[in-house]
């Protein structure tokens, strides 16, 4: 298995591949790569792209992807999995639009969600204690 080093695709995203990745795989790979982290608007997107190729012939999906990279303060981990080189490039440049713009969505930083009823959360908003009022599921 081979390892080459391409060319940077945008200001800070390495892409690199191992094994028999052909040319043109890259070079699509760039432009799609370009298109979903070069968007006006996403704070800086530093890290890098990994597209391999098994040697394996049997494989149902010999080409993946990992992509690992920091979008602004938020860490982005991109996986994909095809087969064939194009089939593996759109999906992984589907997969890191979605990923990073869940990334920079706001209202988000640090807030998780609550839990749904099922996992422990109150389904009813609860008073706060010693309020002398009581929450009723139902209106009057």
């Amino acid at each position: 298995m081979t390892s080459k080093d391409a060319q940077s695709t945008g200001p800070a995203v390495l892409l690199r591949s191992d094994g028999e990745v052909d040319e043109a795989t890259l070079a699509y790979a760039r432009t799609k790569i370009d298109a979903a982290l070069g968007r006006p608007g996403l704070p800086a997107v530093i890290g890098e792209v990994r597209i391999t190729r098994a040697a394996a012939h049997h494989a149902d999906r010999p080409w993946s992807a990992t992509a690992a990279l920091h979008v602004g303060r938020r860490e982005v981990v991109v996986l994909a999995e095809a087969a064939t080189g194009r089939e593996l490039v759109d999906q992984l440049q589907d997969r890191l639009r979605r990923q990073t713009d869940k990334a920079v969505r706001p209202g988000h930083h640090g807030h998780p969600t609550p839990a749904p009823p099922w996992r422990g959360s109150s389904p009813i908003p609860r008073p706060a204690e010693g309020s002398g009022r009581t929450a009723d599921s139902h209106s009057v």
